[in-house]
């Protein structure tokens, strides 16, 4: 068995977190196993699930106290402690020239830098964080991206891979018994169910999302919203939907395990961030048969079904509101697995393709 060392800001809820864990659960464990070097302290959301599949998680505090300098002799001092790996797998861009140089003096031969987002966030840390990430292919033996806007934007002209973020396709699948029981658990039974799944952040653009709600509001009394996940901008929006006095209209779910019967009891699911690398939500969205519309950043590989809907962020909330009203009678709910599966976002497929890859350069 080979060990694979993945290094994450930590394993919260958020998608990249989601597609690493769904990798996790389908590989041959007997064969590869992972471990994480996370940039936190604390206990985070998959935490459990890791050590219950076997993998360990390392913590390093750069991301909490700061200390760059604590943070290169803890870099140095764990992979010179760690020699059974041979392969790092990293996704974090902007700090990924550091953990790579100190894999590298340590002797990891297999370096990857997996790319995924197509841009960064347009605030102060943000293009600060975007100026590191430049730097990331520097120390890095290998390619990955979740799609080719990703590719190009970290890696240029650079040779990268696609690795497609592919999910349990039967999980997703549309249930009506399934909607019927979620939608009364939730009391939602006569209502026009909007929906998001996000990181609370400046790329999944939360505020603009309510501006879109407030107008779908106006045009249907009955309407909701759900917001399930965490982040930094949470009190935020939070803060944003009582000035807006929609606060018994949208529903604020936090992180759940059960997102897969959430995307069912949805009418809509409404995606308008500022830039995505692939946005994965959209494929399971899509999978369970959900009307999804996407701002025109997200990139065209998850354009894979006739439930996928883009508007550009330039048309104003209203616009957004008016399409998205237009699925409040419903519509024909169809099977639209083998689509998926056959553009690639099968994880079993996906799953036993980065096995191999794996197996086959620790063989090297």
């Amino acid at each position: 068995m080979i060990r694979i060392l993945h290094v994450v800001p930590n394993m919260q809820a958020g998608g990249l977190e989601t597609m690493i864990m769904s990798w996790y659960r389908n590989i041959d464990r007997s064969k590869v196993q992972f471990d994480f070097l996370v940039h936190y302290q604390g206990k985070y959301f998959y935490d459990d699930e890791i050590e219950q599949l076997g993998g360990k998680i390392y913590h390093l505090s750069v991301r909490d106290d700061n200390n760059f300098v604590k943070y290169l002799k803890g870099l140095d001092s764990f992979f010179s402690h760690h020699k059974e790996y041979k392969i790092v797998h990293g996704h974090m861009e902007s700090l990924g020239q550091f953990y790579f140089k100190a894999a590298k003096k340590h002797g990891v031969s297999v370096r990857i830098a997996h790319s995924h987002n197509s841009a960064t966030e347009p605030t102060l840390k943000g293009r600060m964080k975007g100026i590191l990430a430049k730097r990331f292919p520097v120390y890095a033996t290998h390619y990955f991206a979740c799609s080719d806007m990703a590719g190009k934007f970290m890696f240029g002209k650079r040779d990268y891979k696609v690795i497609k973020n592919a999910i349990d396709l039967e999980k997703f699948k549309y249930s009506e018994s399934v909607r019927r029981e979620v939608r009364r658990d939730l009391g939602v039974e006569n209502k026009f169910v909007i929906g998001h799944i996000g990181r609370f952040c400046t790329q999944k653009n939360h505020k603009f999302l309510i501006d879109v709600f407030e107008q779908a509001r106006k045009r249907k009394e009955n309407a909701v919203l759900l917001l399930v996940g965490k982040g930094e901008l949470l009190e935020n929006v939070k803060n944003y939907v009582n000035e807006k006095k929609l606060p018994d209209d949208v529903r604020f779910l936090s992180v759940r395990n059960d997102v897969n019967k959430l995307y069912k009891a949805m009418d809509v699911f409404v995606f308008p961030s500022l830039f995505e690398g692939l946005g994965i939500v959209a494929i399971e969205a899509q999978e369970s048969s959900l009307m999804t519309v996407c701002s025109d950043v997200v990139p065209e590989e998850a354009n894979v079904t006739q439930y996928f809907k883009t508007l550009s962020l330039n048309n104003p909330a209203s616009a957004w509101a008016e399409q998205i009203c237009k699925y409040d009678n419903g519509y024909e709910k169809v099977d639209v697995t083998e689509k998926i599966r056959d553009a690639g976002y099968d994880i079993k497929n996906s799953s036993s393709k980065l096995q191999q890859f794996y197996l086959e350069v620790a063989a090297k």
